[in-house]
Protein backbone atom coordinates (compact mmCIF):
# COMPACT_ATOMS: atom_id res chain seq x y z
CA UNK A 1 0.00 0.00 0.00
CA UNK A 2 1.75 3.21 -0.83
CA UNK A 3 1.21 5.89 1.77
CA UNK A 4 -1.64 8.66 0.76
CA UNK A 5 0.09 11.99 -0.25
CA UNK A 6 -1.57 15.29 0.03
CA UNK A 7 -1.49 19.35 -0.45
CA UNK A 8 -1.77 21.23 2.84
CA UNK A 9 0.27 24.30 1.56
CA UNK A 10 0.24 26.89 -1.59
CA UNK A 11 2.16 29.88 -2.39
CA UNK A 12 3.10 30.96 -6.04
CA UNK A 13 4.39 33.84 -7.73
CA UNK A 14 3.34 34.70 -11.50
CA UNK A 15 3.03 37.06 -13.90
CA UNK A 16 -0.41 37.82 -12.59
CA UNK A 17 0.53 38.82 -9.14
CA UNK A 18 2.57 37.78 -6.10
CA UNK A 19 0.76 34.77 -3.54
CA UNK A 20 -1.97 32.56 -4.41
CA UNK A 21 -5.30 34.81 -4.09
CA UNK A 22 -4.01 37.57 -6.65
CA UNK A 23 -3.27 34.76 -9.07
CA UNK A 24 -6.21 32.90 -8.95
CA UNK A 25 -8.76 35.83 -8.67
CA UNK A 26 -6.72 37.39 -12.22
CA UNK A 27 -6.88 34.04 -13.99
CA UNK A 28 -10.70 33.26 -12.88
CA UNK A 29 -11.36 36.83 -14.89
CA UNK A 30 -9.70 36.02 -18.02
CA UNK A 31 -6.95 38.52 -17.28
CA UNK A 32 -3.76 38.79 -18.86
CA UNK A 33 -0.52 39.39 -17.63
CA UNK A 34 1.73 39.58 -20.81
CA UNK A 35 2.89 42.38 -22.08
CA UNK A 36 5.96 44.54 -23.58
CA UNK A 37 9.60 43.15 -22.07
CA UNK A 38 10.49 45.81 -19.85
CA UNK A 39 13.50 43.70 -18.21
CA UNK A 40 15.71 44.58 -20.82
CA UNK A 41 15.25 46.48 -24.52
CA UNK A 42 13.89 43.89 -26.85
CA UNK A 43 13.42 46.22 -30.12
CA UNK A 44 15.51 44.67 -31.73
CA UNK A 45 14.02 41.15 -31.16
CA UNK A 46 11.41 39.60 -33.02
CA UNK A 47 9.48 38.96 -29.99
CA UNK A 48 9.29 41.87 -27.57
CA UNK A 49 6.53 40.47 -25.12
CA UNK A 50 6.89 38.45 -22.38
CA UNK A 51 4.58 37.57 -18.53
CA UNK A 52 6.72 39.39 -16.43
CA UNK A 53 6.27 38.91 -12.60
CA UNK A 54 5.58 42.94 -12.02
CA UNK A 55 5.60 44.24 -7.90
CA UNK A 56 7.77 41.52 -6.74
CA UNK A 57 10.41 42.65 -3.54
CA UNK A 58 12.16 40.14 -2.46
CA UNK A 59 12.84 42.10 0.64
CA UNK A 60 9.38 41.50 1.44
CA UNK A 61 10.39 37.45 1.76
CA UNK A 62 14.00 36.89 2.39
CA UNK A 63 16.82 39.48 3.87
CA UNK A 64 18.90 41.61 2.49
CA UNK A 65 22.17 39.33 2.42
CA UNK A 66 20.52 36.35 0.43
CA UNK A 67 18.45 38.82 -2.18
CA UNK A 68 22.07 40.33 -2.98
CA UNK A 69 23.66 36.66 -3.84
CA UNK A 70 20.85 34.70 -5.23
CA UNK A 71 19.64 34.94 -8.76
CA UNK A 72 16.10 35.77 -9.47
CA UNK A 73 14.63 32.39 -10.60
CA UNK A 74 15.88 31.62 -6.42
CA UNK A 75 14.04 34.92 -5.24
CA UNK A 76 10.92 33.63 -6.95
CA UNK A 77 11.58 29.63 -5.01
CA UNK A 78 12.61 31.21 -1.74
CA UNK A 79 9.18 33.32 -1.72
CA UNK A 80 6.63 30.91 -2.89
CA UNK A 81 8.17 28.66 -0.46
CA UNK A 82 7.64 31.03 2.47
CA UNK A 83 4.26 31.27 1.13
CA UNK A 84 3.63 27.87 1.09
CA UNK A 85 4.72 26.95 4.55
CA UNK A 86 2.81 29.60 6.14
CA UNK A 87 -0.07 28.55 4.34
CA UNK A 88 0.76 25.22 5.42
CA UNK A 89 0.65 26.00 9.18
CA UNK A 90 3.98 23.12 8.77
CA UNK A 91 6.73 24.05 11.32
CA UNK A 92 10.39 22.59 10.86
CA UNK A 93 12.50 22.16 13.78
CA UNK A 94 15.66 19.91 14.88
CA UNK A 95 13.25 17.11 15.38
CA UNK A 96 12.15 16.68 11.98
CA UNK A 97 14.13 18.67 9.82
CA UNK A 98 15.08 14.97 8.52
CA UNK A 99 12.03 14.34 7.91
CA UNK A 100 10.98 17.06 5.29
CA UNK A 101 12.61 17.66 1.91
CA UNK A 102 12.86 19.59 -0.62
CA UNK A 103 12.37 19.33 -4.79
CA UNK A 104 12.50 22.58 -6.49
CA UNK A 105 12.96 22.24 -10.26
CA UNK A 106 14.27 24.80 -12.76
CA UNK A 107 14.66 24.26 -16.78
CA UNK A 108 17.43 27.06 -16.89
CA UNK A 109 18.71 28.04 -13.89
CA UNK A 110 20.24 31.48 -12.97
CA UNK A 111 20.63 32.75 -16.89
CA UNK A 112 20.27 36.65 -15.54
CA UNK A 113 23.63 35.91 -13.42
CA UNK A 114 25.10 33.82 -16.23
CA UNK A 115 24.75 36.50 -18.69
CA UNK A 116 26.20 39.66 -16.33
CA UNK A 117 29.16 37.71 -14.88
CA UNK A 118 29.56 36.22 -18.35
CA UNK A 119 29.88 40.39 -19.84
CA UNK A 120 32.28 41.25 -16.76
CA UNK A 121 34.67 38.44 -18.43
CA UNK A 122 34.37 40.00 -21.87
CA UNK A 123 35.07 43.50 -20.58
CA UNK A 124 38.48 42.47 -18.84
CA UNK A 125 36.88 42.76 -15.39
CA UNK A 126 37.41 39.26 -14.25
CA UNK A 127 38.05 40.38 -10.64
CA UNK A 128 34.59 42.10 -10.20
CA UNK A 129 33.24 38.35 -11.01
CA UNK A 130 31.03 37.52 -7.60
CA UNK A 131 32.29 34.52 -5.21
CA UNK A 132 28.56 33.97 -4.96
CA UNK A 133 28.00 33.37 -9.19
CA UNK A 134 28.16 30.65 -8.88
CA UNK A 135 26.10 29.32 -6.14
CA UNK A 136 23.51 31.57 -7.96
CA UNK A 137 23.12 30.16 -11.53
CA UNK A 138 23.75 26.28 -10.41
CA UNK A 139 19.97 25.15 -11.14
CA UNK A 140 19.85 23.01 -7.89
CA UNK A 141 20.33 26.57 -5.71
CA UNK A 142 16.92 27.08 -5.07
CA UNK A 143 16.28 23.50 -3.79
CA UNK A 144 19.25 24.35 -1.59
CA UNK A 145 18.68 27.39 -0.10
CA UNK A 146 14.73 26.54 0.44
CA UNK A 147 16.72 23.84 2.52
CA UNK A 148 18.99 25.61 4.30
CA UNK A 149 16.69 29.35 4.89
CA UNK A 150 13.93 26.58 6.30
CA UNK A 151 16.19 23.96 7.81
CA UNK A 152 14.82 21.29 5.61
CA UNK A 153 17.17 18.41 6.17
CA UNK A 154 15.47 15.80 4.03
CA UNK A 155 15.60 14.32 0.10
CA UNK A 156 17.35 17.42 -1.62
CA UNK A 157 16.14 17.22 -5.48
CA UNK A 158 15.89 19.14 -8.57
CA UNK A 159 14.47 18.09 -11.90
CA UNK A 160 16.12 19.57 -14.71
CA UNK A 161 13.49 18.71 -17.48
CA UNK A 162 12.80 21.71 -19.22
CA UNK A 163 9.05 22.49 -19.30
CA UNK A 164 8.46 19.67 -17.25
CA UNK A 165 10.56 20.17 -14.40
CA UNK A 166 7.66 21.53 -12.12
CA UNK A 167 5.42 18.77 -12.55
CA UNK A 168 8.32 15.99 -12.12
CA UNK A 169 8.65 18.24 -8.65
CA UNK A 170 5.74 17.56 -7.50
CA UNK A 171 5.47 14.20 -8.98
CA UNK A 172 8.92 12.87 -7.67
CA UNK A 173 8.65 14.29 -4.56
CA UNK A 174 4.96 12.73 -3.89
CA UNK A 175 7.30 9.30 -4.73
CA UNK A 176 9.44 9.87 -2.04
CA UNK A 177 7.18 10.42 0.81
CA UNK A 178 4.93 7.54 -0.33
CA UNK A 179 8.33 5.21 -0.26
CA UNK A 180 8.51 6.32 3.38
CA UNK A 181 11.73 8.67 3.09
CA UNK A 182 10.47 11.72 4.22
CA UNK A 183 7.11 12.97 5.64
CA UNK A 184 6.89 15.97 3.86
CA UNK A 185 8.64 17.96 1.00
CA UNK A 186 8.28 21.15 -0.72
CA UNK A 187 7.93 20.90 -3.99
CA UNK A 188 8.44 23.38 -6.50
CA UNK A 189 9.36 24.92 -9.58
CA UNK A 190 11.35 28.02 -10.63
CA UNK A 191 12.22 30.46 -13.32
CA UNK A 192 13.37 33.39 -13.97
CA UNK A 193 14.07 33.40 -17.98
CA UNK A 194 13.22 36.29 -19.94
CA UNK A 195 16.64 37.18 -21.04
CA UNK A 196 18.30 38.48 -23.83
CA UNK A 197 20.05 35.56 -24.35
CA UNK A 198 17.31 33.11 -24.04
CA UNK A 199 15.32 35.95 -26.46
CA UNK A 200 18.23 35.05 -28.96
CA UNK A 201 18.52 31.44 -28.89
CA UNK A 202 14.82 30.95 -29.40
CA UNK A 203 14.55 33.35 -31.89
CA UNK A 204 16.21 31.11 -35.08
CA UNK A 205 13.90 27.94 -33.58
CA UNK A 206 10.66 30.20 -34.41
CA UNK A 207 8.46 28.79 -31.23
CA UNK A 208 7.74 32.30 -29.90
CA UNK A 209 5.37 34.77 -30.87
CA UNK A 210 5.60 37.69 -32.95
CA UNK A 211 2.48 39.01 -32.15
CA UNK A 212 4.05 42.14 -30.34
CA UNK A 213 1.13 44.55 -30.94
CA UNK A 214 -1.17 43.10 -28.96
CA UNK A 215 1.09 41.30 -26.07
CA UNK A 216 -2.40 40.32 -23.93
CA UNK A 217 -3.14 38.53 -27.11
CA UNK A 218 -0.24 36.87 -28.15
CA UNK A 219 -0.41 33.42 -26.26
CA UNK A 220 -3.57 32.19 -27.68
CA UNK A 221 -3.73 28.34 -27.13
CA UNK A 222 -5.42 26.25 -29.64
CA UNK A 223 -7.16 29.01 -31.28
CA UNK A 224 -6.11 28.90 -35.41
CA UNK A 225 -4.39 31.73 -35.08
CA UNK A 226 -1.89 31.40 -32.81
CA UNK A 227 2.17 31.57 -33.81
CA UNK A 228 3.87 30.94 -30.95
CA UNK A 229 4.86 31.29 -27.27
CA UNK A 230 4.96 33.74 -24.95
CA UNK A 231 7.76 33.55 -22.33
CA UNK A 232 6.63 33.93 -18.61
CA UNK A 233 8.47 33.95 -15.26
CA UNK A 234 7.79 33.56 -11.27
CA UNK A 235 7.77 30.16 -9.08
CA UNK A 236 5.13 27.65 -7.61
CA UNK A 237 5.65 25.59 -4.61
CA UNK A 238 3.36 23.23 -2.52
CA UNK A 239 3.27 21.51 0.84
CA UNK A 240 3.03 17.93 0.37
CA UNK A 241 2.57 15.74 3.36
CA UNK A 242 1.76 12.15 4.13
CA UNK A 243 -1.79 11.72 5.48
CA UNK A 244 -1.29 11.13 8.94
CA UNK A 245 1.00 13.58 9.63
CA UNK A 246 -1.72 15.93 8.28
CA UNK A 247 -4.57 14.65 9.90
CA UNK A 248 -2.37 14.53 13.40
CA UNK A 249 -1.85 18.32 13.28
CA UNK A 250 -5.53 19.70 11.68
CA UNK A 251 -3.93 20.61 8.52
CA UNK A 252 -6.45 22.19 5.99
CA UNK A 253 -6.00 19.53 3.13
CA UNK A 254 -6.36 20.99 -0.25
CA UNK A 255 -6.94 18.22 -2.37
CA UNK A 256 -4.47 14.67 -2.72
CA UNK A 257 -1.62 13.88 -5.42
CA UNK A 258 -3.42 10.33 -6.72
CA UNK A 259 -1.39 9.78 -10.31
CA UNK A 260 1.86 10.69 -11.85
CA UNK A 261 3.74 9.35 -14.91
CA UNK A 262 6.19 10.84 -16.64
CA UNK A 263 8.16 9.30 -20.12
CA UNK A 264 9.19 10.50 -23.39
CA UNK A 265 8.58 10.79 -26.82
CA UNK A 266 11.90 10.14 -28.10
CA UNK A 267 10.78 11.95 -31.35
CA UNK A 268 13.10 15.17 -31.51
CA UNK A 269 14.69 18.04 -29.13
CA UNK A 270 12.17 20.73 -29.33
CA UNK A 271 9.37 18.98 -31.49
CA UNK A 272 6.53 16.90 -30.17
CA UNK A 273 5.97 13.76 -31.74
CA UNK A 274 2.69 15.08 -34.27
CA UNK A 275 0.48 12.14 -33.43
CA UNK A 276 0.69 12.59 -29.00
CA UNK A 277 1.40 9.09 -29.03
CA UNK A 278 3.76 9.81 -25.45
CA UNK A 279 1.69 12.34 -24.40
CA UNK A 280 -1.12 9.78 -24.51
CA UNK A 281 1.16 7.14 -22.67
CA UNK A 282 2.13 9.44 -19.99
CA UNK A 283 -1.79 10.54 -19.18
CA UNK A 284 -2.22 6.81 -19.47
CA UNK A 285 0.27 6.50 -16.69
CA UNK A 286 -0.86 8.82 -14.70
CA UNK A 287 -4.32 7.66 -14.61
CA UNK A 288 -3.19 3.74 -13.89
CA UNK A 289 -1.20 4.88 -10.82
CA UNK A 290 -3.96 6.66 -9.73
CA UNK A 291 -5.79 3.87 -9.95
CA UNK A 292 -8.93 5.64 -12.23
CA UNK A 293 -10.03 5.43 -16.04
CA UNK A 294 -10.16 8.50 -18.21
CA UNK A 295 -14.14 8.73 -17.17
CA UNK A 296 -13.35 10.11 -13.79
CA UNK A 297 -11.51 12.83 -14.83
CA UNK A 298 -14.25 15.80 -14.65
CA UNK A 299 -10.73 18.59 -16.16
CA UNK A 300 -7.83 18.65 -18.26
CA UNK A 301 -5.31 21.51 -17.55
CA UNK A 302 -3.47 21.28 -20.67
CA UNK A 303 0.36 22.31 -21.49
CA UNK A 304 -1.44 24.27 -23.99
CA UNK A 305 2.02 26.42 -25.05
CA UNK A 306 0.06 27.91 -27.87
CA UNK A 307 2.41 27.04 -30.24
CA UNK A 308 1.19 25.31 -33.43
CA UNK A 309 2.95 21.80 -33.21
CA UNK A 310 1.81 21.23 -29.26
CA UNK A 311 -1.78 22.26 -29.03
CA UNK A 312 -2.25 20.19 -32.17
CA UNK A 313 -0.13 17.06 -30.30
CA UNK A 314 -1.76 17.08 -27.09
CA UNK A 315 -5.43 17.44 -28.47
CA UNK A 316 -4.94 14.40 -30.38
CA UNK A 317 -3.59 12.53 -27.43
CA UNK A 318 -6.37 13.79 -25.34
CA UNK A 319 -8.54 12.25 -28.00
CA UNK A 320 -6.28 8.91 -28.67
CA UNK A 321 -7.00 8.15 -24.77
CA UNK A 322 -10.48 9.26 -23.77
CA UNK A 323 -11.94 8.51 -26.92
CA UNK A 324 -15.12 9.74 -27.47
CA UNK A 325 -15.28 11.45 -23.96
CA UNK A 326 -12.60 14.03 -25.14
CA UNK A 327 -15.37 16.38 -26.40
CA UNK A 328 -17.41 16.99 -23.34
CA UNK A 329 -14.23 17.15 -20.92
CA UNK A 330 -13.48 20.61 -20.16
CA UNK A 331 -9.75 21.72 -21.28
CA UNK A 332 -8.09 24.74 -19.92
CA UNK A 333 -4.56 26.38 -20.59
CA UNK A 334 -3.70 29.06 -18.01
CA UNK A 335 -0.73 29.70 -20.07
CA UNK A 336 -2.91 31.88 -22.27
CA UNK A 337 -2.41 34.36 -19.13
CA UNK A 338 0.47 33.64 -17.46
CA UNK A 339 2.55 32.84 -20.81
CA UNK A 340 5.01 29.54 -20.22
CA UNK A 341 7.13 29.86 -16.80
CA UNK A 342 8.95 27.15 -18.01
CA UNK A 343 9.70 25.14 -14.08
CA UNK A 344 7.02 27.47 -12.79
CA UNK A 345 4.46 26.33 -14.68
CA UNK A 346 3.65 22.49 -14.04
CA UNK A 347 3.46 23.59 -10.38
CA UNK A 348 1.08 27.00 -10.41
CA UNK A 349 -0.88 24.97 -12.84
CA UNK A 350 -1.45 22.41 -10.75
CA UNK A 351 -2.18 24.75 -7.50
CA UNK A 352 -5.22 26.20 -9.76
CA UNK A 353 -6.26 22.31 -10.48
CA UNK A 354 -6.21 22.10 -6.89
CA UNK A 355 -8.04 25.73 -6.20
CA UNK A 356 -10.16 24.17 -9.19
CA UNK A 357 -11.45 21.61 -7.16
CA UNK A 358 -11.59 23.59 -4.05
CA UNK A 359 -13.92 26.26 -5.35
CA UNK A 360 -15.62 24.75 -8.41
CA UNK A 361 -14.41 27.49 -11.07
CA UNK A 362 -12.45 26.40 -14.15
CA UNK A 363 -10.70 29.13 -14.95
CA UNK A 364 -10.68 29.90 -19.04
CA UNK A 365 -8.53 29.67 -21.83
CA UNK A 366 -8.28 33.56 -23.00
CA UNK A 367 -8.22 34.98 -26.34
CA UNK A 368 -9.78 32.08 -28.41
CA UNK A 369 -11.38 33.79 -31.09
CA UNK A 370 -10.68 31.66 -34.06
CA UNK A 371 -11.32 28.18 -34.40
CA UNK A 372 -8.99 25.27 -35.39
CA UNK A 373 -10.87 22.43 -37.06
CA UNK A 374 -8.29 20.52 -35.90
CA UNK A 375 -8.34 21.27 -32.49
CA UNK A 376 -12.02 20.86 -31.97
CA UNK A 377 -12.34 19.70 -28.07
CA UNK A 378 -14.08 22.10 -25.20
CA UNK A 379 -11.28 24.00 -24.42
CA UNK A 380 -13.47 26.85 -21.70
CA UNK A 381 -12.95 29.67 -24.15
CA UNK A 382 -12.86 33.32 -22.55
CA UNK A 383 -14.59 32.69 -19.83
CA UNK A 384 -13.89 30.97 -16.71
CA UNK A 385 -17.07 27.76 -16.02
CA UNK A 386 -18.30 26.67 -12.39
CA UNK A 387 -18.10 23.08 -12.47
CA UNK A 388 -18.14 20.18 -9.72
CA UNK A 389 -14.35 19.17 -10.14
CA UNK A 390 -13.40 16.01 -7.94
CA UNK A 391 -10.31 14.82 -10.24
CA UNK A 392 -8.12 17.34 -11.99
CA UNK A 393 -5.21 15.82 -14.87
CA UNK A 394 -2.47 18.42 -15.25
CA UNK A 395 -0.17 18.10 -18.08
CA UNK A 396 3.53 19.45 -18.74
CA UNK A 397 5.67 18.16 -22.00
CA UNK A 398 8.86 19.90 -22.53
CA UNK A 399 12.10 20.73 -24.79
CA UNK A 400 14.10 17.07 -24.96
CA UNK A 401 10.64 14.93 -25.27
CA UNK A 402 10.07 14.76 -21.38
CA UNK A 403 6.66 14.64 -20.57
CA UNK A 404 4.60 14.75 -17.20
CA UNK A 405 1.50 14.26 -16.03
CA UNK A 406 0.14 14.40 -12.35
CA UNK A 407 -3.58 13.16 -11.19
CA UNK A 408 -4.89 15.70 -8.16
CA UNK A 409 -8.08 15.12 -6.64
CA UNK A 410 -10.23 16.33 -3.87
CA UNK A 411 -9.34 14.59 -0.53
CA UNK A 412 -11.50 11.97 1.26
CA UNK A 413 -10.90 9.92 3.95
Amino acid sequence: MKRRVVVTGLGMVTPLGVGVEASWQALCRGKSGVGAVTAFDASGFRTRVAGEVRGFKALDFINRKLARRGDRFIHFALASARMALEDSGLKISAANSQRVGVSVGTAMGGIESIEKNHQLLLEGSRQQISPFFVPSFLCNMATGQVAIEFGAGGANMCSVTACASGTHSIGNAARVIQHGDVDAMIAGGAEAAIRPLVFAGLEPVKVMTARNDEPEKASRPFDKERDGFVIGEGAGVVILEELELALSRGARIYGEVLGYGFNSDAYHITAPDPEGVGAASCMKMALDDAGISSGQVDYINAHGTSTVLNDLSETRAIKSLFGERSRSVPISSNKSMMGHMWAGAGVVEAIACLLTINHGIIPPTINYETPDPECDLDYVPNVARRAEVKIALSNSFGFGSTNGSLILGRFSP
